[in-house]
Parts: structure tokens; C-alpha cells; sequence
């Protein structure tokens, strides 16, 4: 089993990258992507499908089940757990099959009151293989500077890419 998870995170790690695009006292870009062995529209569905990939330790309240994604304009990207609930994002841009776009500060960076924009593109590259591009731009002023959090940030959101792929994998 061990060896199995070793070999499956050594799979994904090749198949993906992930880089700081940008960084500067006032902001940073990221950027990462993987592929997955579906179509660009079932990439698309199991995105928004977003608690059945995202990384538990990565909520609020510590239940991906919680989460939920309303691929509209001005949809909610929540997290709900009875009384306690949190927007994490708002829907800026959908175009099924092809791109999600996300407005607001994940995690820390929410009460930073800091400006971010989260994009997904779902590039397909056969009927059956999709490029999944994730790129997180955040500006705004936090005292210690926005580029001391590029490279964390760029963990994190490169875990929840990688997370999410994994779903595809092991669906296949």
C-alpha cells in the first residue's frame, strides 16, 4: 500500500508543474497545471464538483463534504457546516468545458483583505486527455509583503490541483 501512494504521488508530481510566475511586495502570480485522463467537459464537471477533491485540511471547518461550487456569475465557492459558513470565492467567469474563473483571498489571505483572481482552464487535448491550467493572481498590501507568501501559497494551491487530478486518475 505504502509503495502504491509513493508511486502514485512520483506519477502526478511528473505529470504536473508549478511555478511563481511573479512576485513582488504588492502581489504574486502562480501558476500550475496537470493533465487528467478525461475530457475537457467531465474535467470541467468534476471541478465543480469541488468536495469530492478538495483537501480537507484546506477548509475551515475541516470537511471537504461541506463545500460546494455554484458555476454561475456571481455563484458561491462556500463552505457550509450548519451556523458556521464562510464564502470563499465568488464566480466571476464560467464557460463550461473550457474555464472558471474566482474572485477573493483564500484562506489567510481573506482576512488580509487582499484582491485575488483564481482562473481554471480546461484545454483539451484529445477526447480523452485534458491540461488543466491553474493560475492564482493576488495584489493588495500586507505588511510583511505579498511575496514572503508567493512560494506557501504556490504549495497549497498546487496540492489542491494535484488533488484533484488524482481523482481523475483513480476514476480511470
Amino acid at each position: 500500500m505504502k509503495a502504491t501512494m509513493i508511486f502514485g504521488a512520483m506519477f502526478l508530481s511528473a505529470i504536473s508543474s508549478a511555478e511563481v510566475i511573479s512576485q513582488a511586495n504588492e502581489g504574486f502570480h502562480i501558476k500550475s497545471s496537470v493533465s487528467v485522463p478525461v475530457s475537457a467537459m467531465q474535467a470541467y464537471h468534476g471541478f465543480i464538483d469541488i468536495g469530492s477533491w478538495w483537501i480537507e485540511d484546506h477548509t475551515w471547518f475541516g470537511k471537504a463534504a461541506n463545500l460546494s461550487l455554484d458555476p454561475v456569475a456571481g455563484g458561491c465557492f462556500c463552505e457550509i457546516d450548519g451556523d458556521r459558513q464562510v464564502q470563499h470565492m465568488t464566480v466571476a467567469y464560467v464557460n463550461p468545458g473550457k474555464a472558471v474563473r474566482l474572485t477573493g483571498g483564500l484562506g489567510p489571505l481573506q482576512q488580509m483583505g487582499v484582491s485575488g483572481t483564481l482562473s481554471f482552464q480546461f484545454v483539451g487535448i484529445s477526447d480523452t486527455e485534458t491540461m488543466i491550467v491553474q493560475e492564482y493572481r493576488v495584489s493588495g498590501y500586507y505588511s510583511e509583503g505579498l511575496d514572503t507568501l508567493a512560494a506557501v501559497v504556490d504549495q497549497v494551491q498546487t496540492a489542491q490541483l494535484l488533488s484533484l487530478q488524482k481523482r481523475f486518475v483513480d476514476e480511470s
